[in-house]
């Protein structure tokens, strides 16, 4: 196997990983009143959209990495990515590009339908970015051992897939109150820790401790 994909793997990880970071930090700061508009959602979307190409690549390069038996699952995480990546990309860039550049300029009525606010269009599709995060997740599960780190990683992507829930019913609950984001907490746990171990696992396969197994 050629060790540039676990290169890539790793790099790409770790870049999702911290990106991910970034972002929980930048929501807590807006939470708590730290940071105000626009630049706490500058800040946050801005954070968001490094997540999606980091951890797409992170993923396609699980795909190639995994044996011939277990192909079925790493396709299918790879495809809950891909779908991930269209969602929450088309929210972002529209959030960035043109929602709070025509909101700062005070014509923010002009472009109402786009604004992601609670059960919105927009609100939606970041809903189903992120429940489709979690089944790529889930889906990634039956690649790796239950025993040395791998069993880590396992567990990792176990724990995220079950903070899915947590995320859809923050999303999807009919009264939307800040207090709510609190039930989103592990998300903001399980989400970098299995970007992080899943990018360690790369940079271990490269050095030839471990491998994954038919």
């Amino acid at each position: 196997m050629n060790k540039t994909i676990y290169t890539i793997g790793y790099w790409s990880g770790l870049f999702a990983f911290l990106a991910t970071v970034a972002f929980t930090i930048v929501q807590a700061l807006q939470l708590i009143r730290v940071l105000e508009y626009p630049y706490d959602e500058i800040l946050i979307y801005g954070f968001s959209l490094c997540i999606v190409f980091p951890f797409m690549i992170e993923m396609l390069a699980l795909h190639h990495i995994t044996t011939p038996g277990k192909k079925f699952w790493s396709h299918g995480a790879l495809l809950f990515t891909v779908m991930y990546v269209i969602f929450v990309t088309s929210n972002y860039v529209v959030q960035l590009a043109t929602v709070i550049p025509m909101t700062i300029k005070g014509k923010a009525g002009e472009i109402s339908i786009l604004q992601q606010t609670p059960h919105s269009l927009f609100w939606d599709f970041d809903a189903i970015g992120y429940i489709f995060m979690g089944f790529a997740t889930l889906f990634a599960v039956p690649i790796f051992e239950k025993q040395g780190f791998q069993k880590w990683v396992r567990y990792s992507l176990i724990a995220h897939a079950l903070a899915t829930p947590m995320i859809t019913f923050v999303y999807f609950y009919p009264t939307y109150s800040e207090k709510l984001l609190l039930v989103g907490i592990p998300w903001g746990i399980t989400a970098p820790l299995f970007m992080l171990l899943l990018a360690l696992f790369f940079r271990k396969k490269r050095q030839g401790i471990e491998v994954i197994t038919k």
